[in-house]
């Protein structure tokens, strides 16, 4: 779907359940997120998110694979809002073994040239947070986010309230951080 010199975009399929299942159930990677916690509700999850069509509202599940050998080393999602298809949300793992290599720099900045671009007129890309998961606050902040808001105790998740920092850009600011580079 989207290439790059390192890594190609494409849809996740049902070969790559046990491989994501895998890496998404490591307490590192699973400890700011939820997914299916198993095999089946992942392969229904990934059966369900293939009927969608890039772009279109609800969430799409990208696998991330490296060009040189075709290795799956993460995944991202993009969601369409239902309420205004203009708006879209990101959010992406990559494995621990592959993080810090520029892998989610790289998939967050392709994702935004292909939302901000004329084919899909997004107007406004937003990622949701946990304050204390470091990295992914800095990554969206290196692509160029904004950070928005930061709410307190706002999310009930794994048994607990926890804070939602939410990050945002919008496609002109997109198109004047690329006119700078």
């Amino acid at each position: 779907m989207v290439n790059n010199k390192r890594i190609r975009l494409r849809t996740l399929t049902l070969a790559d359940v046990d491989d994501v299942f895998a890496y998404r159930s490591l307490p590192e990677v699973s400890k700011y997120q939820t997914w299916p916690s198993t095999l089946d509700e992942l392969r229904e999850t990934v059966v369900n998110l293939t009927k969608r069509e890039f772009g279109t509202p609800g969430w799409f599940q990208l696998g991330i694979v490296l060009r040189a050998d075709g290795k799956l080393i993460g995944d991202a999602a993009v969601r369409i809002l239902d309420t205004d298809s203009r708006i879209a949300e990101v959010a992406i793992t990559i494995k621990p073994e592959f993080q810090s290599q520029g892998y989610s720099t790289e998939t967050i900045s392709w994702i935004l040239n292909v939302l901000f671009s004329s084919e899909h007129s997004v107007h406004r890309v937003f990622a949701s947070v946990d304050p204390r998961n470091f990295a992914s606050a800095a990554l969206f902040e290196r692509v160029g986010f904004r950070k928005e808001a930061h709410f307190k105790e706002s999310l009930w998740f794994k048994g607990e309230w926890v804070d939602d920092l939410i990050f945002g850009m919008l496609a002109k600011e997109w198109a004047a951080r690329k006119s700078d580079s």
